[in-house]
């Protein structure tokens, strides 16, 4: 077996792995969230992993409940795929740049398939500038006394976005605390009418180059009367105003409706994603 240069890294890694991250602004905001929170110290929930030279990684690895690769070429996919197919799998997902996440997953499928699902084509687009359409001026953040009444549209998102339940066998405890969170944050957006939550995204990350926006979702008896474009419209311009100076967000490539109201929205793209999803 080839001796490839995989290490775990630590927080003495931290200032070169923030560098690398920078060169990715927008493809890497998964991983550089959780990096810029919680460091690179022991942690019970992943670990990061670098390829190439101690003194500066070329690439590395996000390795818990879900699977990233960040500036990834064919040496360092075929590194990562060694040093993790030895390990059970525990991730519930692969996300990442396209190229990077499907060569890591032929790879990997011998030790960690079957997967349930694989999408290879996720356009990852971003805004700069507030959108030219109208915002919905009902749509805000979602107050904390709120959470009960947005948590059934985040499991409604959620289920018809991934095509399974987020309650699992906790009863969607962790879920929940999830959704708690980002609105608690101030990054969780609906409009609400008579008690229905007509609209909804939230901010799922958020760095210094960007906040990527993610759950977003029409109540189906609500669709096809401009809610999604008039409800984005407002989360973005919000976003720049308060959170970061891009908007960001990767979509599937066969949902058409959707990449409609993106560019309508000003996003452009600047680069693909891909997800398998077990």
């Amino acid at each position: 077996m080839l001796t490839l240069p995989v290490r775990q890294l630590a927080e003495a890694d931290r200032a070169a792995v923030e560098r690398l991250l920078a060169a990715y602004p927008i493809a890497a905001a998964q991983v550089a969230e959780r990096v810029a929170i919680r460091g690179l110290g022991w942690r019970a929930d992943g670990r990061l992993y670098g390829y190439g030279s101690r003194r500066q990684p070329e690439a590395v690895l996000w390795s818990g409940g879900q699977v990233s690769p960040v500036g990834a070429d064919a040496a360092a996919v075929a590194a990562f795929a060694e040093m993790v197919s030895g390990q059970p799998r525990v991730c519930a997902s692969l996300v990442g740049e396209s190229g990077a996440v499907l060569g890591l997953w032929d790879l990997l499928r011998p030790a960690w398939g079957p997967e349930r699902t694989v999408r290879s084509d996720q356009p990852l687009l971003v805004v700069e500038n507030p959108p030219a359409v109208a915002a919905d001026p009902l749509v805000r953040q979602v107050r904390p006394d709120e959470v009960d009444l947005v948590f059934p549209a985040s499991v409604a998102m959620y289920t018809e976005e991934v095509g399974v339940s987020p309650l699992g066998d906790d009863g969607g405890r962790g879920y929940r605390g999830r959704v708690a969170e980002l609105v608690k944050a101030g990054r969780s957006y609906a409009r609400i009418v008579d008690g229905t939550v007509v609209f909804k995204a939230e901010l799922a990350v958020v760095t210094r180059h960007t906040a990527q926006v993610q759950g977003v979702w029409v109540d189906p008896s609500w669709r096809g009367r401009g809610f999604a474009i008039a409800g984005m419209a407002a989360v973005v311009r919000d976003a720049l105003r308060r959170v970061a100076p891009t908007v960001s967000l990767y979509v599937n490539d066969f949902n058409t409706p959707a990449r409609r109201v993106y560019q309508r929205l000003g996003f452009r793209q600047v680069g693909a994603f891909a997800t398998v999803l077990f």
